[in-house]
């Protein structure tokens, strides 16, 4: 096995390197959370056009993944270490290149090892241009907040 590689079973840890949340990657988006009183994870993102799908108008998958982020800092919120399982994403209205949206994701429901979560991508009048529901994983307990500062972040996801 390469440097590289991962396998399957190996703790989750942070190298900074997320395409998403990223301090340390050239290319990412970059994304900073604040968590609100009630778990909410909540990032506010201008999108550059290198982020666009057709002109001026950002790519779904970005989208995507902004919502998966977000996602997974509200899983962090609630105390777990968690990756994807699933995801329904229903765009309504086109998400905006180089204009502020906010990004954000709250925990609905445990159950044994799985979280149910909640997204939405609003501009900032509070327009709904996209909502999620998506079902994260815990791969373990962790300290509430460690992505955000409050915790530690040196276990990532």
């Amino acid at each position: 096995m390469s440097t590289n590689e991962v396998r399957l079973d190996e703790e989750l840890t942070d190298d900074k390197r997320c395409f998403a949340c990223g301090s340390e990657n050239p290319i990412g988006l970059r994304m900073t959370y604040a968590i609100d009183g009630d778990g909410t994870a909540r990032s506010r993102v201008v999108l550059s056009a290198d982020m666009q799908g057709w002109r001026g108008i950002a790519h779904g998958g970005i989208v995507m993944t902004m919502i998966d982020d977000a996602m997974a800092y509200a899983v962090d919120a609630a105390g777990h270490r968690g990756v994807s399982a699933s995801m329904n994403t229903r765009f309504r209205k086109p998400v905006p290149i180089g204009m502020p949206v906010v990004v954000s994701a709250r925990v609905t429901s445990t159950r044994m090892r799985v979280l149910n979560v909640e997204a939405a991508v609003c501009d900032e009048g509070g327009d709904v241009l996209v909502r999620a529901e998506g079902m994260f994983v815990s791969r373990g307990a962790v300290t509430p907040g460690r992505l955000t500062g409050s915790g530690r972040a040196d276990d990532r996801r």
